[in-house]
Formats: structure tokens, sequence, C-alpha cells
């Protein structure tokens, strides 16, 4: 079965997304051949439309180049010499220069839109596949809006560079070279006096690129940090509210966004001063062309169709370089964002089956962690040395205090991260030794804090099993006594849940996943404290849907309420990551140790507040 898991935090606070992301490593390389390479096999299936791209780009930079050297043509061929039957010619062929133009560019950027959509889809397929193999370890501790940013944002300027900016780097360096080469055949004295104004062109290039390595890096940091603490604070919106700290959360996140904002203005203000720049520097050419080249015209040493063809070279010329200027923009940004999914991608799971892994036979239930020890992240160990064997068709409960390590056990037993020491078989087997998907498709969770998928209520208790009729769904869900309420609401099963499961009780929601459960009779069941949420009457509920549950399976069940778990076959109580006691109720009442500290506490709360 597929287990459904409650979302886990990230246990930061929503002030502390610019803190960490403001430290980002921005310098960079302005160019990474190793991302660059990466991506570029995303193309590689598509190479087809992409070659008939890029020819269409050849095809429409030389038609760009020869519309000016016609107007030349017409002026010096047939204007001047009245020849009005050649000028028509010339006419319909620059038409057809301009209608060639258009086609090719249409069809560019049909293929360059067809792929790039492609790949956007691929790209981003591979990356939930892989944030999907990652250990729960891993979204411990990195932060969901975040992540939701490398997937959308990241992804999305990547494809921007791998589609469009490897053609407009194409289709801007032959229109370059190709103004260069006519100009230089038609006048190479004209050219050279044309071209005096490059230096200037290369030194504000030069300080451009410089200072946009560092600033279109620090915004993919930016937008980040907004995702990241926009998605922590709609999450946590109900603590939010409840401890009315509104105003407080508005503040940071507005610290947040004021500093995405200021990254993308001082990114953008870069452009708005290159850019005039590269404007003015062909104003300055338009001037020196038209100077030099009307006094060379009135000496008698060029044509006027030369000069006007100049004059028509020259404005285009500048517009590939204000376009680079451009691409230079999106690569750095490409370059920020390709590490970060490369990060993503490059992360190896910590949980990973080995090559030789079998399939999981079908599980009799016994359970076994033998000299267990763990820590998570290489931190303090939080298990030491854990002997426990559960026999099939055993319930065998865990209790004690916060942090004793209860649930650790139960992650373990699930494969949800590696031991650090010892084994945990199942049935004899060590779990290292088969695939986590055949170890998992027989166990169960039911978690402390029920979560239910966007879709219907059906769709949610079918989730292990999507192919069950709606009768064994119904079935389930009576054995889960949800089946009343369930026909109660207004689509019945067919009743859409929002997101979060909002318009369920947190009941209702916790029974759904019981049936959840019932339905994919999973051999091996976890039980995460499922009924540390709901009121008295509900746990009634949910407690006879468990004894249907649990009946010939193993359970493993971790109980902060005591009373839960009298009928255990063997209580296990679980402090400073070592099981310090282990028998039946009776028995470690008897003994007088933690478990009947922890259990007449619990009786004095109890009774506290019944009196109250």
């Amino acid at each position: 079965m597929t287990f459904s898991i409650g979302a886990t935090g990230s246990g930061m606070g929503p002030g502390h997304a610019l803190e960490r992301f403001g430290s980002d490593e921005v310098e960079g390389r302005a160019f990474n051949a190793h991302v660059v390479v990466r991506f570029l096999a995303y193309l590689r299936p598509h190479w087809q439309r992409m070659a008939a791209a890029f020819l269409l780009t050849i095809i429409g930079a030389a038609l760009a180049l020869a519309s000016p050297y016609l107007l030349k043509v017409a002026i010096d061929g047939y204007i001047t010499g009245g020849d009005a039957a050649g000028l028509t010619r010339i006419a319909l062929l620059m038409a057809g220069t301009f209608v060639g133009v258009y086609l090719t560019s249409a069809g560019q950027q049909y293929l360059l839109a067809w792929v790039g959509q492609r790949v956007l889809t691929t790209l981003r397929a591979h990356l939930f596949r892989h944030l999907q193999i990652l250990p729960l370890g891993y979204h411990d501790t990195h932060i969901v809006g975040v992540t939701i940013s490398r997937v959308i944002n990241d992804v999305s300027v990547i494809n921007d560079l791998l589609s469009q900016g490897l053609v407009t780097l194409i289709s801007d360096t032959l229109v370059l070279g190709g103004i260069i080469v006519v100009m230089l055949s038609m006048s190479p004295r004209l050219a050279l006096v044309t071209f005096s104004v490059l230096p200037l062109m290369l030194l504000a290039t030069f300080l451009f690129a410089r200072q946009a390595r560092v600033a279109f890096r620090q915004t993919r940091s930016r937008i980040a940090a907004v995702v990241g603490d926009l998605a922590e604070d709609i999450s946590g919106m109900r603590v939010i509210q409840a401890f009315a700290q509104e105003g407080a959360t508005q503040e940071r996140f507005d610290k947040v966004n004021r500093a995405n904002r200021d990254a993308y203005i001082a990114a953008m203000s870069l452009s708005f001063v290159f850019l005039p720049s590269v404007e003015f520097l062909g104003m300055l050419a338009t001037g020196v062309v038209l100077w030099f080249g009307g006094l060379t015209v009135a000496r008698g040493e060029l044509t006027l169709g030369v000069v006007v063809a100049f004059l028509a070279y020259v404005t285009r010329f500048f517009q590939p370089i204000q376009e680079l200027s451009q691409l230079y923009t999106t690569l750095q940004a490409a370059m920020a964002g390709g590490e970060r999914v490369l990060g993503i991608l490059d992360t190896a799971p910590e949980v990973k089956d080995k090559p030789a892994a079998g399939e999981m036979p079908p599980i009799a239930g016994k359970v076994e962690l033998r000299h267990v020890s763990f820590s998570y992240r290489g931190d303090t160990r939080v298990l030491h040395d854990v002997n426990l064997v559960i026999e099939p068709g055993q319930t065998v409960a865990l209790v004690g205090p916060t942090g004793a390590g209860k649930t650790s056990i139960a992650n373990l037993i699930a494969r949800f991260y590696e031991v650090t020491e010892g084994a945990v078989l199942i049935d004899n087997v060590d779990v290292h030794d088969v695939t986590q998907r055949s170890l998992r498709r027989q166990m169960g969770l039911v978690p402390q804090d029920p979560f239910l998928f966007s879709g219907t209520v059906a769709d949610n208790i079918r989730f292990g099993r999507p192919d069950t009729p709606i009768a064994e769904v119904e079935e389930a869900a009576r054995l889960a006594n949800s089946h009343d309420f369930i026909t109660a609401l207004p689509d019945g099963y067919n009743t859409e849940i929002l997101e979060g499961g909002v318009n369920l009780s947190i009941g209702q929601r916790q029974l759904i996943c019981i049936a959840r459960a019932v339905l994919a009779d999973p051999r091996i069941l976890i039980l995460d404290e499922a009924t540390s949420s709901v009121d008295t009457m509900t746990e009634a509920l949910i407690q006879d849907a468990l004894r249907r549950l649990l009946a010939g399976r193993t359970a493993i069940v971790i109980a902060h309420r005591l009373s839960t778990v009298r009928n255990a076959d063997a209580i296990c109580v679980v402090n400073g990551g070592r099981i310090v006691e282990r028998g039946r109720h009776e028995e470690l009442l008897a003994r007088d140790g933690l478990y009947r500290e922890l259990y007449e506490r619990q009786f004095v709360d109890i009774k506290t507040e019944v009196n109250n």
C-alpha cells in the first residue's frame, strides 16, 4: 500500500526565510558548463524540431540581412537610373523577404514553444519523481515553499534558456557576423569608422556583466524566500490568528517581500542603465555613418545606396546586442536556478534499495529490532541499542515521555530512515534486503495528524488501491465507523475534500484514514497516536474501528493516552532512546516504575479535569 503521511514542518519560523536564503551563494560562475550539459540532455528527444528551428533561424537571419542590401541595389541601380521595371522587381523581392522573415519567425516560435513546454513538463516530472524517493529526513529539513519555487520558478527559467536562449544566441550571432561581413564588403573604410564605437560597447557590456552575475543570482534566492515564507505562513494561519500575530507576521513577510523587490530593482536597474547605453551608442554610430558617409558621397567616393544600406545595418547591428545582453541575464538566472535544481536531483536518497534487493514475500507479521541505534543527520543519538521482538498478530504499544524515541522506532520499522547500527527484520528478513515499495505495500500507517488529499472521500479511502469498486470502499468505511457520517455529507462518497480536509472534523478525517488502512489490508499496522486529537465520543468510535482493524494483524501503537493501550499484548516504555520497561498493563503498574508514574499523572490530570 501507499502510506498517507501528515505534513511535517521544517521547524523554521516565518522570519527565518530571508535569513536563510539571504546567505545563499550568489557569486557563482557566469557560465557553468556542467549545468548546461546536464540540462541539454532534455533537448535530445526533440532534436529534430530544434534542428528545424535552427534552420528557420538561419533562413530568417539571411533574409533580414538581404533587405538593406536590396535597398542599396534599388537606390543605386534603379532609382537613380529611373528604371521603374527594375524598381518594381526589387520592391517585390523586398516584400518577399519581409514575408519570409514573418513566416520563418512564426515557424521558429511555434517549434520553440512546442519543445519548451515538453522540456518544462519533463524536467518538472523528473524533479517531482526524485522528490518522492527522497526520504522523510530531506522533507523534514527543507521548507516546502522553497522546494515549490525550485520546481516552478527555477525550472521555468532553465527552460527559457534551453529553448528560447539557444536559438536567440545563434540567431543574433549570425546577424551580427553577417552585418559585419556585408558592411566590410561594401565599404571597409566606412565599416571601420562605424565600428569605432565598439570599444565603448565592450566596456559597457563588461561592466554590465560583472554586476549582473551577482544581481540576477540574488533574485533567485529572494523569490525562493518569498515563496517559502508565504507557504509557511498560509499553512500556519490558524496559529497566527490564534495568537493574534497577524501584524508581526505581516511585518516579517514584508521584510522578505521588500528584499525580493530590492533585488529585482537592483537587477533591473542594471538593464535600465545598460540598454539605454546601447541605444545611445547605436545613435552615435548612426550619426557617424551619416556624417562620414555623407561626406564621402559628396566627394563621389561612395554611392548614396551604400550609405542608406549602412544606416539600415547600423540600426539592426545594435538590436542583437540588446537581445544578447538580455540573454545574459537569463543565463545568470538559469545558472543559479540550474545549480539549485541539480542540488535536488543530485541529492542521494539516504534510504535506497540495494541493486540486488528483492521483493518482500507475503508478510506473516513478525517484527524484530536487533541492537538498533539511530541518530538523525549524524546528530545526538535518539535510540540506543534497542531490542524488540513482536510476534505475528501481536499489538505492542510504545509509550513514554515526549521525545523519548517512540516515533523513531516506528519510522525505522517502516524504513522511513536507515538504522545507524543494528538491524530491523520482518519475518526474519532484513528490511535492507528487500525493496521499499514491496515492504511498505504490506504495511499501513494511521497518523496522528490525519492527512487527506484533494479529491472525493471515496478517492481518499481507495488511495492505496485506486481501482477498488465503490462497494468495497463502503464496506471498509463501515468497518471504520465512518459510513454513517459519509453518507450524511452533501454528496456522500463523492463529496470533494477541500485542501487540508477543512470541511471535515479531525475525528472524521481520522476515521477516513482508518477506512483507508482497512481497505489496504496491511499485515503490519502503525498507529501514531491516532486518538490524541479527538473528543471522547469520537475516540470511542475510533477505538471500536481500530479493534476491528487490528484483528489478526501485527500492530505498533504509539500512544499518549495510556487508557487506550490497556489491552495491548505488550507495552514498551521508551525513555531516553531506550526501552526501560516492558510488559502488560497490570504488570507494569505493579512494578511501580516509569509506566506507573505516567499512568498516575494522567489519572490525576483527568480527575482534576473532570472535577473542574
